[in-house]
């Protein structure tokens, strides 16, 4: 995967084929126990459904990956959606497609073109992420100059995490860590000025969508 990326919010979908309703629902999800509580819940939504196939990919190389015909002869359901989630460069994600049989046999290719185009149209609802690293940066200046940097700040389209305000105000806002190491110079550049600020040591990951990426 050029770049590791994932889903957001849960995405719909479906697709009809000779009476034959296929309903896609795309998810994220980080574990195996995740999804299978993912595949659970839908099969007992859907118990009257004559097929629940899934698929998942699951962990930072898309080293675990699953799939599942669920009945359907071998090859024509759950590994066309697990192509369409490989093929998407997604991973943390588990897609399930519910089958509504409509009484006409639609053949190999048929299935195949079938959960394929349910998985993508679920997948399409569902927004792409990608997981970046942040770290927590600090700055403390006294009240004058900290509303400038809240305004700056404001105005560069970095969001404010929260502010302390005691004998000075101290400004905590987050950053990607492969940026965050060079905030000191950034502001100083702004500012023409030094400006103290400590780089807060924990590390978290935050979703932000792909077209998006804080930087400065």
């Amino acid at each position: 995967m050029a770049e590791l990326m994932t889903i957001s919010r849960q995405g719909t979908g479906e697709y009809s084929e000779k009476k034959s309703k296929f309903i896609g629902r795309a998810v994220h999800v980080t574990s195996e126990e995740e999804a299978a509580a993912l595949i659970s819940e839908i099969k007992s939504k859907h118990w009257d459904a004559r097929h629940n196939v899934y698929a998942y990919v699951i962990g930072g190389n898309g080293e675990i990956q699953r799939s599942t015909d669920d009945g359907e002869p071998s090859g024509t359901a759950g590994r066309p959606i697990l192509e369409i989630i490989r093929g998407e460069g997604l991973t943390d994600v588990a897609v399930v497609v519910t089958r509504y049989f409509g009484g006409v046999l639609l053949g190999t290719g048929g299935l195949v073109r079938a959960y394929g185009k349910a998985a993508k149209a679920a997948l399409e609802n569902a927004e792409r992420v990608r997981p970046v690293k942040m770290k927590t940066i600090a700055v403390t200046a006294d009240y004058e100059f900290g509303g400038k940097i809240q305004n700056f700040l404001i105005k560069s389209d970095i969001a404010i995490d929260h502010i302390n305000y005691q004998n000075d105000v101290t400004i905590f806002f987050s950053l990607p860590s492969a940026e965050a190491r060079d905030i000191g110079e950034f502001l100083s550049r702004q500012f023409q000025r030094d400006v103290p600020f400590r780089i807060l040591p924990e590390e978290r990951i935050q979703y932000v969508p792909v077209e998006e990426g804080t930087s400065f």
